[in-house]
């Protein structure tokens, strides 16, 4: 029989291919769901289903599912939700908003093109996929529980991150006008606001700026993508159930 605190269910992960989406289909496949795995990079989504999450109890390869997609093309999220509809004939009960990128420069600096590419994958795409899947579950009647990564530097700033620092801004606001809204439908919005983890993104930081940046963090290290991704499960889980409208730090008290 298959165990964990959302057993049975079935989730949607973007970004899934590496860093904070992959640990997130790891735990919550560990938590008994059934994880689509979404990536503008289909080999490393795949790479995540096959080698990297740890299949529940009673689980066979045929459950969870690799696809390929591109978050700020909403005919690629229409199509996603026809083929998720197809496959396993019902919408996603949990939906994590994790695909993002970043592309850094001095704010004098910044070409137009750098700044629409992140608003577009990180505010537009979490956008895409939010409305999308919330309207199949409104249709079906069925609850559910939507996860949308910002980050610390929403709140703070940071040099050279003028475009990613709106981007997830905006995923904030964006989530608590949606969870007034959906709240009516039974499902939740949450964001969460990661700090310095170890991904694959922090290696393109230069070292001395990283080892500033750990001076001001009270834990004094970096944090870890499976720290991430079991507030994501608890904030996919029952045991959240009056949470929503949340915005809510994992930065080590950066």
């Amino acid at each position: 029989m298959v165990s964990g605190i959302v057993a049975g269910r079935l989730a949607l992960v973007t970004g899934a291919g590496s860093g904070l989406g992959r640990a997130t289909c790891q735990v919550l496949s560990r938590e008994g769901a059934t994880v689509i795995a979404a990536d503008k990079n289909y080999d490393a989504a795949v790479d995540t289903i096959k080698t990297h999450t740890p299949l529940a109890s009673g689980f066979n390869d045929g459950d969870h599912s690799a696809v390929e997609l591109d978050v700020s093309d909403s005919s690629a999220v229409n199509d996603l939700l026809k083929t998720t509809l197809r496959q396993y004939k019902a919408p996603p009960t949990i939906i994590v908003n994790s695909a993002g990128i970043t592309r850094d420069n001095w704010l004098l600096k910044l070409s137009e093109e750098d700044f629409n590419s992140v608003l577009n994958v990180n505010l537009k795409g979490t956008f895409l996929v939010m409305q999308t899947f919330a309207k199949a579950l409104t249709e079906k009647g069925t609850r559910g529980s939507i996860i949308n990564f910002s980050s610390i530097v929403a709140k703070h700033g940071n040099m050279g991150q003028t475009n990613y620092a709106a981007s997830k801004a905006g995923v904030i606001a964006m989530t608590q006008s949606a969870a007034k809204e959906l709240g009516k439908f039974n499902i939740r919005v949450n964001a969460i606001l990661p700090g310095l983890i170890e991904t694959p993104m922090i290696k393109s930081v230069p070292d001395e700026v990283l080892q500033d940046f750990l001076k001001k963090i009270p834990l004094g290290r970096l944090g870890t993508p499976a720290e991430v991704a079991e507030l994501v499960a608890f904030l996919s889980s029952d045991k959240s159930s009056f949470i929503t409208g949340a915005a809510i730090d994992i930065s080590g008290g950066f």
